[in-house]
C-alpha cells in the first residue's frame, strides 16, 4: 500500500505539472482554473509525506523489518 501511494503521489505531481507544459501558461488563469489539479496533488502528496514511506519500504525490502502498524507509514 505505500509503494501505490508513493508511486500515486508522484505521479500525480508530474502529470498535474506537464498540464501546465502542455497548456502553457493561460492554464494557471482562474478561468481555466487548471491549477487546483496541481495544487490538490502538492497538498495530498505534503499532507502525509513519502519520504518515511520510502525509508519503511527500503527497510522490509533489505532487513525484513516490518512497517508500523499505525498511522506512522
Amino acid at each position: 500500500m505505500a509503494a501505490a501511494k508513493v508511486t500515486g503521489g508522484a505521479a500525480a505531481v508530474d502529470v498535474a505539472g506537464a498540464l501546465f507544459e502542455v497548456a502553457g501558461t493561460r492554464s494557471a488563469g482562474e478561468d481555466l482554473n487548471l491549477h487546483r489539479f496541481w495544487r490538490d496533488a502538492r497538498t495530498h502528496t505534503l499532507h502525509d509525506p513519502a519520504r518515511w514511506k520510502v525509508q519503511h519500504i527500503g527497510r522490509h525490502s533489505l532487513n525484513g523489518q516490518r512497517p508500523p502498524r499505525h498511522g506512522q507509514i
